[in-house]
């Protein structure tokens, strides 16, 4: 009986280190997935006008591209609603939701699209079949666009540090510097989101490409 403990430890020493392993190499692909970004697109450096998407005369508008069943764009949510708040009236936000053709209300007008269409200055869009992504080059989830009151692009890139993640990122102080006025700051971040549809838009002719 006195050997019974010690063949215990023996036998649990092992075993614990098999469970921190595994969870340190769960951990470690969780932060991998955490930190790849999306397809940047390739946005007009002016407004399309082909879009049907409203734009406010003669003030600036952000426009962000978003999937309403993708996870990490709860977080882009959390940002947008705190870059509102920042801005305090200063700018209108559309939020273009991607539904497939012929989905339901109930497939597309999730607990994102309801938080999304809470935040004040902010306007839900349906994009059935991502026609309005593809006008604006835009391929990933939580993608957003900042275009001046004369239609020009000032900013493209997502607005959270990672997939999934709220807080301090780039992308939302970005553009709150240039909504002041500041053009020293940087001009593209990454996007962490999910991919908005199943087919690639066709990229615009290089005369028509953002160049940052």
């Amino acid at each position: 009986m006195s050997d019974a403990h010690p063949r215990r430890w023996w036998v649990l020493v092992p075993l614990t280190g098999a469970w921190l392993a595994a969870v340190a190499t769960g951990m470690g692909i969780l932060i991998r997935y955490s930190a790849i970004s999306g397809d940047v697109g390739m946005p007009p450096p002016t407004w399309p006008a082909e879009t049907s998407i409203p734009r406010p005369a003669g003030r600036p508008l952000l426009v962000l591209m978003a999937h309403p069943r993708c996870p990490c764009t709860r977080a882009t949510m959390e940002e947008l609603a705190r870059l509102m708040r920042r801005l305090s009236g200063r700018i209108e936000t559309r939020v273009v939701f991607y539904a497939p053709a012929g989905a339901a209300e109930e497939w597309w007008k999730s607990d994102i699209w309801t938080s999304a269409a809470a935040i004040p200055g902010v306007t839900a869009i349906l994009d059935t079949d991502a026609v309005e992504a593809r006008r604006f080059h835009v391929e990933t989830s939580g993608h957003a666009l900042l275009y001046d009151a004369s239609g020009r692009l000032l900013f493209s890139g997502g607005i959270t540090v990672a997939r999934g993640h709220a807080g301090d990122n780039a992308g939302a102080d970005w553009v709150e510097a240039l909504m002041r006025g500041d053009p020293s700051i940087g001009k593209t971040t990454p996007v962490f989101g999910c991919r908005l549809h199943a087919t690639r838009a066709t990229p615009p002719a290089p005369e028509a490409r953002w160049n940052p």
